[in-house]
């Protein structure tokens, strides 16, 4: 399914790729939203190309990630006093009197103590890490399509919600992070062969039993247990992902721009992983046309039979 990947979120990858122009409006629409209660997850590596950027543009949308940072690091103060007191409080009364609720209490602030301290010390961090380009799905990620005059990046969600369809899609098809290939002339045949994107990744993540991965029956009395692969091309070079998109308007005017990856079949050795799906990687020489479909249905297919076809190694992801 393809539940997450490590996206090249720096839009100047791109830029100097493809020489995509960067929509630098789509982009200060979206991070202006930081200043609500919920706001849009973003990743940490998209956000930094973002504090780099010295126009006026870019210098508002950094007013807007360092003020939706700062508002997060409040939150989670206010939520490490709560649970200081919490643990404070279970451990006095503790020493006078066992209780189930001072015993909850205990386990519950001795957990969250370290986690809100792990997540205040990695928000000041300043370096950025490989885990800082992941994606999950309802975060938002630059994509790449095609405007009038040529590839343009800007930001989508990665879980579509096509044009025309309620709010609601969101929890009644939580799936559509992916389009399958063989429903796009189906659930997606407004987008197929009409809204096409591409996103840059160097892996994705799948969730597998861990007897499948072994190559195994459950034994008895056995549960089975999830874990988290990592899977990545043995070249080495980053993968150029068929997506395809929509932008859905609101009767209140609002506007969400989505996407979802196409997967097909996997390759043997995913499989063999114990997964049943697979991103579909574009050959570089293909994105142009992928990005261009014209409402094409043959080529577009054509284009996805032609796909690269790397051989995928896997781990246990950290």
């Amino acid at each position: 399914m393809c539940f997450s990947a490590q996206c090249r979120a720096h839009y100047r990858d791109y830029l100097r790729e493809f020489g995509a122009t960067l929509s630098l409006e789509e982009f200060a629409r979206l991070y202006a939203h930081h200043g609500v209660a919920s706001p849009p997850r973003t990743p940490r590596a998209m956000d930094a190309a973002f504090l780099e950027l010295h126009s006026d543009a870019g210098r508002r949308i950094a007013i807007h990630i360092l003020e939706a940072r700062r508002r997060q690091a409040e939150a989670w103060q206010a939520e490490l006093f709560r649970q200081r007191r919490r643990l404070s409080d279970a451990e006095r009364s503790l020493q006078t009197r066992v209780t189930r609720k001072a015993l909850e209490d205990q386990r519950i602030a001795g957990s969250k103590l370290p986690w809100l301290r792990a997540r205040l010390a990695d928000l000041g961090r300043q370096d950025l890490q490989p885990r800082d380009a992941r994606i999950y799905p309802q975060w938002y990620v630059p994509v790449m399509v095609w405007a009038d005059d040529g590839p343009v990046v800007m930001p989508m969600r990665y879980l579509c919600r096509p044009a025309g369809r309620p709010a609601s899609h969101d929890r009644r098809y939580p799936g559509c992070y992916n389009a399958r290939r063989d429903n796009l002339e189906g659930f997606w045949k407004d987008q197929f062969a009409h809204t096409h994107a591409v996103m840059i990744v160097d892996a994705f993540y799948e969730n597998v039993s861990r007897h499948r991965l072994e190559g195994r029956e459950l034994t008895a009395g056995e549960a089975e247990q999830n874990v988290v692969i990592e899977f990545r091309a043995d070249h080495g070079q980053p993968m150029y992902v068929a997506c395809l998109w929509s932008r859905w308007t609101g009767a209140d005017g609002a506007e969400l721009l989505s996407f979802a990856a196409i997967t097909d079949a996997p390759p043997p050795e995913v499989a063999a992983a114990g997964h049943d799906r697979c991103i579909v990687p574009l050959r570089r020489h293909n994105v142009e046309a992928w990005l261009r479909p014209d409402g094409d249905r043959r080529r577009a297919h054509q284009l996805l039979d032609e796909r690269e076809r790397p051989y995928y190694t896997h781990r246990l992801a950290a």
